[in-house]
């Protein structure tokens, strides 16, 4: 007997669907291939990248300024740190280099700042040249010039400052001469260079005389980036003049705080004693040490 023969609708039906299972089978072998060539040398597979390319979570910005911890820090007495620094300064004149006093807060970046003047015992800038805004023929300026103000008047002042002829370091007013200042418009051209004088930082003043005695070795201070920098003394200063001004201005300095708000947590972390052309060193708060040099010794250059 014949064997049955399928109709060619039947092999075409037979056909198609082997015909999708090897397509089928033939999809899955690709996709296996490429995930094979794409694996890098490492061994991680495409997922792990996508894990690796997913953007990284910001670090949190810091709230305060960075400090160092100083217990493994070497600390200096004052005799030791000006020895070391008078090193750095051998052969320069005794006037010239300064030495620097800075001290680090802990302290939150974006709170207020310290910001004063005080008069240092021992004064380190002598050549200060300061102007007072006042009548030229009265008494106020007559005391000006006796406490050695350099530059004394209104209009004449006014002029040269328009004129950009600003032959000064510090300027100061009197009371009855800041109606005419304000109306001359140095503001703009005073401000900006912080010599605009303001009843708030206490340079509009009643007694001349006395105000130019104040600015004569005195010293403007103010908090940057958690540090105040104050020029503490000559380089031919003796340890004790030293010592009287580190002293008088580190008090001053604690007297800031203090007038701070309860909610400010700003306190003094390190002090640190250099020179215009030395390293910083810093103080541990004591004269001299067991091995420092005498004071005698120190105060000769």
């Amino acid at each position: 007997m014949a064997a049955p023969c399928l109709s060619a609708r039947a092999l075409s039906t037979q056909h198609l669907r082997t015909a999708i299972q090897l397509n089928a089978h033939l999809s899955a072998l690709r996709h296996a291939n490429l995930a094979l060539s794409l694996r890098h040398a490492s061994g991680k597979s495409i997922g792990d990248n996508r894990a690796r390319d997913q953007p990284k979570k910001k670090k949190r910005a810091r709230i305060t300024f960075k400090e160092y911890s100083l217990k493994d820090a070497e600390q200096f007495s004052l005799c030791d740190a000006m020895r070391y620094i008078r090193a750095f300064e051998v052969g320069r004149p005794p006037t010239s280099p300064k030495y620097e006093l800075a001290v680090k807060f802990r302290t939150v970046k974006n709170g207020p700042v310290v910001r004063n003047r005080l008069r240092l015992p021992h004064a380190v800038n002598t050549s200060i040249r300061i102007c007072v805004i006042c009548p030229p023929d009265s008494k106020h300026a007559e005391a000006a010039k006796k406490a050695g103000a350099t530059v004394v008047g209104e209009e004449t002042v006014f002029d040269a400052v328009k004129e950009g002829r600003i032959e000064f370091d510090r300027c100061i007013c009197h009371l009855e001469s800041s109606g005419k200042m304000n109306k001359a418009g140095l503001g703009r051209i005073l401000g900006p260079r912080g010599l605009m004088p303001s009843a708030k930082f206490g340079t509009i003043v009643k007694d001349t005389g006395a105000a130019v005695k104040g600015l004569i070795g005195g010293s403007e201070y103010r908090e940057r980036n958690g540090v105040l920098r104050l020029a503490i003394g000559q380089l031919g200063f003796t340890p004790e003049e030293m010592q009287a001004n580190i002293k008088s201005f580190m008090a001053e300095v604690k007297k800031d705080l203090n007038l701070l708000s309860d909610s400010v947590h700003k306190e003094i972390h390190e002090v640190v004693l250099s020179s215009t052309n030395s390293p910083g060193f810093t103080l541990n708060g004591d004269f001299r040490g067991p091995n420092s040099p005498s004071s005698a010794d120190l105060s000769v250059l």
